[in-house]
């Protein structure tokens, strides 16, 4: 069967999260901390389901406590769970005679020596499974947050996640091409050299696609401007405007970072990159910044039949990551 990954801003049937539960998303915090993440994870969900179904899975050990924080229009969907990026750890759908799901290997962004994955090396085939898609097996690791697509062909990479040794050490970029092809129905693979400066650190990704640039229409793609020459996101943000002009013609839309540089962890990564696409919505991160209004005035003009919603996530990008994210869209099948 052929298939074929959907542009974010296609027709959705649901928003599928997953509940932070005991894993190195909350483990070193204190009870007070460990409120806060899951407040900013409800608060994403719950405006979601303003717009769109949600599924949160959660782990047994929280069944009790969940009902205190969700919209009752939430589903919940148990599952053992280590961590809580379902961008990550779930599938990403597929559409073609019907809803697929590809099941990428997931080994905790490249086997770093903090994470554990046991319980979500299998969420992407419960979450496929639970949703009626057929699954599809990968053979390749990689994760949601660093893959982006137009929906018509063309799909955005970093050379350091897909490349990463932890990741695929046997694979060259030919390999991995064709794995995007066969899976995700996609005809381009455009490379980025990296991601943000932060996301190399412990707790990062090393080089997630979705919190640096994002297709917003066929030939528009959005990007993390980081405008503060102090700030190294300021070389990274000139990179892959240069990296994109050289490998197409799109529009090519700035969106100005916050202008907070650092936090008490060393310089921030925060970035309006990381915002989800609903059915009549844009959910987007907000960071009490005097440029939220800003980003929010880009992604409505991006997004002119949408309402920009803005969701405090520095809580989540505490933790290292974004509202892209801890989301992942389920894409109706027409």
């Amino acid at each position: 069967m052929s298939w074929r990954m959907p542009a974010e801003w296609e027709p959705h049937d649901r928003t599928w999260m997953a509940w932070p539960s005991t894993g190195p998303c909350v483990a070193d915090l204190s009870e007070e901390g460990v409120e806060r993440v899951r407040g900013a994870w409800a608060n994403v969900a719950n405006a979601v389901a303003r717009f769109e179904p949600v599924t949160m899975v959660v782990d047994p050990a929280d069944e009790a406590d969940i009902a205190r924080w969700l919209d009752p229009a939430i589903e919940i969907s148990m599952a053992p769970l280590d961590d809580c990026w379902m961008r990550d750890m779930g599938p990403t759908f597929v559409v073609g005679e019907g809803l697929g799901a590809v099941d990428w290997i997931f080994n905790g962004w490249g086997a770093q020596d903090w994470a554990h994955w046991e319980h979500d090396a299998l969420v992407g085939r419960h979450v496929g499974e639970a949703a009626g898609a057929s699954i599809i097996t990968s053979s390749m690791v990689n994760e949601g947050g660093g893959i982006h697509v137009d929906g018509a062909g063309t799909v955005l990479v970093t050379e350091t996640v897909q490349l990463d040794p932890g990741r695929n050490p046997t694979l060259d970029k030919a390999a991995v091409e064709a794995e995007l092809i066969s899976t995700l129905g996609i005809e381009r693979v455009v490379w980025l050299p990296r991601g943000l400066t932060r996301d190399y650190e412990t707790f990062g990704t090393r080089g997630h696609v979705d919190i640096v640039a994002a297709f917003a229409g066929p030939d528009t793609i959005l990007f993390h401007d980081q405008r503060d020459p102090a700030h190294p996101d300021h070389e990274v943000s000139a990179l892959i405007v240069e990296t994109l002009r050289a490998a197409g013609d799109w529009n090519l839309v700035p969106v100005a970072a916050p202008t907070q540089l650092t936090d008490d962890e060393g310089w921030v990564d925060w970035s309006y990159i990381n915002h989800l696409v609903v059915n009549g919505g844009v959910i987007l991160c907000g960071f009490d910044d005097e440029n939220d209004a800003a980003a929010a005035a880009t992604l409505q003009a991006a997004y002119p039949d949408r309402e920009v919603v803005l969701v405090d996530a520095r809580p989540i990008f505490d933790r290292g990551g974004g509202i892209h994210c801890i989301t992942q869209q389920q894409p109706s099948v027409r």
